[in-house]
């Protein structure tokens, strides 16, 4: 996984889905600063890093949790992510909404339901954890057994991976914030400041204010 995790970082900085910017922080709709701005979207636009997260997945499933019997992408942005993975292992698929349609049958959950049914989630990113064990309870709601959520990148809150294991919920990522550091700086020259600052946003990004 060491690999994977330093190719896919390798992957999302050459093609600029990741980006960073220390003297103008981005704004998340949480309101929090941050030096860094990710957006996994951009991977589908490139037939090559397409299919190796999609084959990262496969195999992570296939090794892990073999009984898998369908995939859930969580809206919006895990959707296109769960479809390529469940044509690739002919299994069903389903995506849960954000919150519930306000219109016809009201829908949270798009798909078969099936009781009991074992099920894998998939997300783009890993930030506060809130979307996907939002996604991971109304599933669970429903009847289902939710065997892991997986995603493409975790910035590595330690909140978000406590919730996690609270609620006893598998989480594998593909890759995370710490490689994408490592890796950025081989290719950057960063300051020993920008470097500490950086490490110091993910251990309390609601108090980080910039460079």
């Amino acid at each position: 996984m060491k690999n994977i995790a330093q190719e896919m970082a390798n992957y999302l900085l050459e093609i600029s889905a990741v980006q960073f910017n220390f003297k103008q922080p981005f704004r998340w709709s949480s309101g929090w600063l941050s030096p860094i701005y990710c957006d996994c979207r951009l991977t589908l636009s490139y037939p090559i890093i397409r299919n190796f997260i999609t084959d990262s997945f496969v195999e992570i499933i296939k090794n892990q949790y073999p009984h898998t019997q369908a995939i859930a992408g969580v809206a919006t942005a895990g959707i296109p992510q769960a479809a390529l993975v469940a044509q690739k292992l002919d299994l069903p698929l389903l995506y849960v909404r954000a919150k519930a349609k306000e219109h016809g049958k009201e829908n949270l959950i798009e798909g078969k339901i099936i009781d009991n049914q074992k099920i894998i989630v998939i997300e783009d990113i890993i930030s506060t954890g809130g979307s996907s064990l939002n996604a991971v309870k109304a599933l669970q709601d429903a009847n289902m057994e939710v065997l892991s959520t997986l995603a493409i990148l975790s910035y590595g809150f330690e909140t978000a991976h406590q919730q996690f294991k609270e609620q006893h919920i598998n989480l594998d990522t593909l890759s995370d914030y710490t490689y994408l550091i490592k890796e950025y700086a081989k290719k950057e020259d960063l300051s020993e400041e920008i470097m500490a600052s950086l490490y110091e946003w993910r251990k309390k990004p609601n108090e980080w204010k910039g460079i």
